[in-house]
């Protein structure tokens, strides 16, 4: 079905258009995550030093109610917890967003637990060199990030913003926790996140709805950004709720118009502006940056990626899947920022500096 008359009640903001950024956005996906493993500080180093305006957290809650950085709550391939035989028997399959995973969650485990663990590289096959920090770094806290980020900051003469993202609301709400409570309280306590650019993410729109008026209270120039899964992926929070809605309702420019009732900014899958077809290959591009625009909506697409792996077919350089593509990865965004993006998601920053700035 499409969009529910739910979630047409919700009113409107009140708040202007955002104007278009004169100069494309470039966020570190995970931190530096082609050259360092993922949400380390490590990475978050190498992010900034190589170019970024923006590092991204993403946060989940330990059982003791602590916003930690991890991609997903489920730890088993970005941690050497596996190797912890005081937590073997905590392994276990859990329903998240009706997926069924099996591992180690870090809601089973507190944060003293989590500061026991160390980071290792999740995609070890396609990034081999990674893994030689494999044990080198522990897994932040949220709060950890943000000094980081502001420490940086100082050092370097340069603001970074912060674009984090709330992770698997409705399935942490089920289980007892109150992310957003956990957010907006750790926001609120830090100078660096009161005041430098700060864009929160989602891909469910109802947390977004719930806290858009408190967040922009404790940082007035905050964005809010409604992530995109595929076109016919459901949005989860609305499919927990009964509704057949997917994040391609949100893509027309009917669905574009709801989610500016609550967000500034779209953020779709690279796929999402030009499709590709089963080989890969690059197909014609979508009107999706364009309806958004008209929509009073920014962009920031997601992911690019430098090996071969990620890239349309019409960019790799060889065979090998696994082999690093730099050239092919700038060309790759310089289409999309050809198109009107406004901003990117990327694992290696420098690349991505490179395709802003022209070199």
């Amino acid at each position: 079905m499409g969009l529910g008359g739910a979630m047409l009640a919700a009113p409107c903001t009140g708040r202007a258009a955002p104007s278009l950024a004169p100069r494309p956005l470039l966020f570190a996906h995970r931190g530096a995550s082609a050259l360092r493993p993922e949400h380390t500080l490590a990475s978050y180093a190498k992010a900034m030093a190589d170019g970024a305006d923006f590092i991204e957290p993403d946060l989940v809650p330990t059982k003791d109610g602590v916003l930690i950085v991890r991609h997903e709550s489920n730890i088993a391939d970005t941690t050497d917890v596996a190797d912890h035989p005081e937590f073997a028997a905590r392994r276990r399959t859990m329903t998240i967003d009706g997926r069924p995973e099996t591992g180690w969650f870090t809601t089973d485990f507190t944060l003293a637990e989590i500061k026991t663990l160390r980071a290792k590289e999740r995609l070890a096959r396609l990034r081999p060199q990674n893994t030689r920090y494999d044990g080198h770094f522990d897994v932040p806290t949220f709060e950890e990030v943000i000094d980081f980020a502001a420490a940086e900051s100082a050092a370097r003469g340069k603001v970074f913003g912060l674009i984090p993202e709330i992770k698997n609301s409705t399935h942490f709400h089920r289980l007892g926790f109150d992310p957003e409570a956990l957010f907006l309280r750790t926001i609120a306590a830090h100078e660096h996140t009161r005041q430098a650019p700060l864009e929160v993410q989602s891909f469910e729109a109802s947390n977004l709805r719930a806290i858009r008026e408190k967040i922009l209270a404790i940082n007035p120039q905050a964005r809010l950004l409604f992530l995109m899964g595929e076109a016919r992926w459901p949005v989860p929070d609305l499919a927990a709720a009964g509704q057949a809605t997917t994040f391609g309702d949100f893509m027309t420019p009917k669905g574009l118009a709801e989610v500016r009732r609550f967000a500034d900014v779209i953020g779709p899958a690279n796929t999402s502006l030009i499709p590709r077809d089963a080989n890969g290959a690059w197909l014609e591009p979508t009107r999706l940056i364009t309806d958004a625009h008209a929509a009073g909506l920014l962009v920031h697409s997601w992911t690019a990626r430098p090996e071969n792996y990620f890239l349309p077919a019409q960019l790799r350089n060889g065979d090998d899947p696994a082999a690093r593509n730099p050239a092919g990865m700038i060309a790759e965004i310089r289409r999309y920022l050809d198109m009107g993006l406004d901003g990117f998601f990327t694992d290696d920053p420098a690349l991505g500096r490179q395709a802003i700035d022209g070199v």
